[in-house]
């Protein structure tokens, strides 16, 4: 196959020698053919010895690397890279698990498949590109989808295209590329689901906080639990199906709130037991009306690049903050960040910091990350993006 070749300077292979999937448009010396986003190429080194094969991308990730040995055959090539990744999910027990059907079967590098999240739904697979270059594969990996599942995939819903700056027009919607929606009720640890994966945020659930959820629930029985930011509600149905005697689903969007309800009541907690509060976090917890024993800080990420960083961290200071002052003494506080530029250290010392200013004492009793069916690739620890604590406030 012959692609585009990417010359880099002398000295900048050596990451590509360690095999880190990015190639950084400042390590580049020449482009030898016509490279457009998207495109696949071939990174050789100053003297045009071969390191890798990758898309070509727009922006200071220049290439992301999808193999550092070759590309022949397309259609055997990926169909490889979802057998392998189907595996290893098969390995973790989730592939044939009714109790659980709800899992990432393919998490970007972390897969060899930068740009590229793979979801799965009870019988249907979510989609979603982060590159034009693995946006454009979705044909052919939709088809080594249903090569590698079989009958056990009745649907495969491409949602990604609208994260991507792309070529087409065709990238700005969602679309089936194979089967059609079904109206699936999804299981994680036993708890019911319903799922938006084609409107709803991301694929339509925060698959990674599955386990941390489950955690949560051994701690909630006869508890009162506050859920801020709760989307779909996961961790209030987790909580309730653990014997928590009050949970309280917090977010500032209607609809969050509108699904959050639906769930809890399709696990059969509709009641006394649970209620909905529309409002600001930050704002809520200033004057808690309630006197929580548990509280749970999942916002969204609030820094996406290095520039908002600074920003991110006195967001995280000032919901920590609030939160640590008003929980009971012994109360425990579950407390993330999904921002990928905010390292386990820097969120460690936000949460220190907050409880400084909130002159309390805490100590640590989890420290927590996602789970196995979102690897992150020792050569890559970049994809190591969730953070999170549990913390008891004294």
């Amino acid at each position: 196959m012959s692609v585009p070749k990417i010359f880099l300077k002398p000295g900048k292979e050596q990451s590509l020698r360690r095999y880190h999937p990015w190639v950084f448009s400042g390590a580049i010396l020449k482009v030898d053919g016509q490279a457009h986003n998207g495109d696949i190429v071939e990174v050789v080194d100053s003297n045009g010895k071969y390191l890798a094969t990758g898309h070509c991308s727009e922006g200071s990730i220049a290439v992301r690397i999808f193999s550092f040995n070759g590309y022949d055959d397309p259609a055997k090539f990926w169909k490889q890279k979802i057998n392998d990744a189907y595996q290893l999910r098969r390995q973790l027990g989730f592939t044939d698990n009714p109790e659980t059907n709800i899992y990432r079967l393919v998490h970007a590098e972390g897969d060899g498949m930068p740009g590229m999240i793979i979801d799965i739904y009870g019988t249907t697979a979510v989609m979603q590109s982060h590159s034009v270059g693995m946006h454009e594969q979705r044909q052919i990996i939709s088809e080594a989808l249903r090569e590698v599942y079989g009958d056990k995939l009745t649907a495969i819903f491409d949602r990604g295209a609208e994260k991507v700056s792309g070529k087409t027009e065709e990238s700005q919607g969602g679309s089936y590329l194979f089967g059609s929606k079904a109206n699936e009720i999804c299981f994680e640890y036993g708890s019911r689901f319903k799922v938006d994966w084609e409107t709803g945020q991301k694929t339509g659930y925060f698959i990674d906080q599955r386990e941390n959820r489950k955690l949560l629930g051994e701690y909630s029985k006869g508890k009162k639990v506050l859920n801020t930011f709760c989307y779909t509600g996961g961790f209030s149905v987790h909580a309730l199906q653990s014997g928590a005697s009050l949970v309280h689903s917090l977010d500032s969007s209607q609809k969050a709130l509108e699904l959050a309800t639906e769930n809890v009541a399709l696990n059969g907690f509709e009641g006394a037991s649970h209620d909905v509060i529309k409002a600001d976090a930050v704002e809520y917890m200033k004057n808690l009306k309630e006197d929580y024993d548990i509280i749970v800080l999942d916002p969204p990420a609030f820094a996406k690049h290095l520039s908002a960083r600074h920003k991110a961290v006195q967001g995280y200071i000032r919901i920590n903050e609030a939160a640590i002052r008003q929980i009971k003494p012994g109360g425990i506080i579950f407390t993330f960040s999904c921002s990928q530029v905010i390292d386990k250290k820097l969120f460690h010392d936000s949460v220190m910091a907050a409880g400084i200013n909130a002159r309390r004492q805490m100590r640590i009793l989890h420290q927590l990350h996602q789970p196995a069916d979102h690897p992150i690739s020792i050569f890559h620890p970049e994809g190591e993006y969730l953070k999170g604590l549990v913390v008891q406030v004294m």
